[in-house]
């Protein structure tokens, strides 16, 4: 399971997405408060792994915290490898979140002199394949025979 990203995290926290996303937060917050069920195979070992609860408050206490964040993320991958039942409805809630507008890695573009023939403006592009023709020769200014240009008509 990829990680969830601490942009994702931040942004949820801070508001984006509006309703859609405070209810995305809330999604995860009754996952993460489900009881911690270690999985098979730990011969009763007592691991000391968050169920991911505390970082989650103090992440929601200073959702511009990138570092409350990349905390909560790690201990929800932590979590998930222990027990599979949480991994799955992490793995389902975060596909759910992926969708949640949250202007993560939001892009800004900026083209300015020159000529430009092309430009593709965006963001997540993939599996496109663009073709065009090459640009028009670029041509000297005509001169009158000695290197130096005519002179102006008016």
């Amino acid at each position: 399971m990829d990680p969830v990203s601490v942009g994702l995290l931040v942004a949820l926290a801070g508001g984006a997405g509006g309703e859609v996303g405070r209810q995305t937060l809330a999604g995860l917050s009754a996952l993460v408060r489900r009881p911690f069920r270690r999985g098979d195979g730990m011969d009763g070992q007592d691991l000391p792994v968050s169920s991911g609860v505390a970082e989650l408050v103090r992440l929601e206490q200073d959702p511009a915290d990138r570092a409350r964040a990349q905390e909560l993320s790690t201990a929800l991958a932590e979590r998930a490898v222990l027990d599979t039942g949480f991994r799955t409805g992490l793995e389902a809630w975060h596909e759910q979140a992926k969708l949640v507008r949250t202007d993560d890695g939001e892009v800004n573009n900026t083209i300015s002199g020159g000529t430009h023939h092309v430009v593709l403006q965006g963001r997540n592009f993939s599996g496109l394949s663009i073709t065009t023709s090459p640009p028009p020769p670029v041509r000297p200014p005509a001169t009158d025979g000695d290197g130096a240009s005519p002179p102006a008509q008016g």
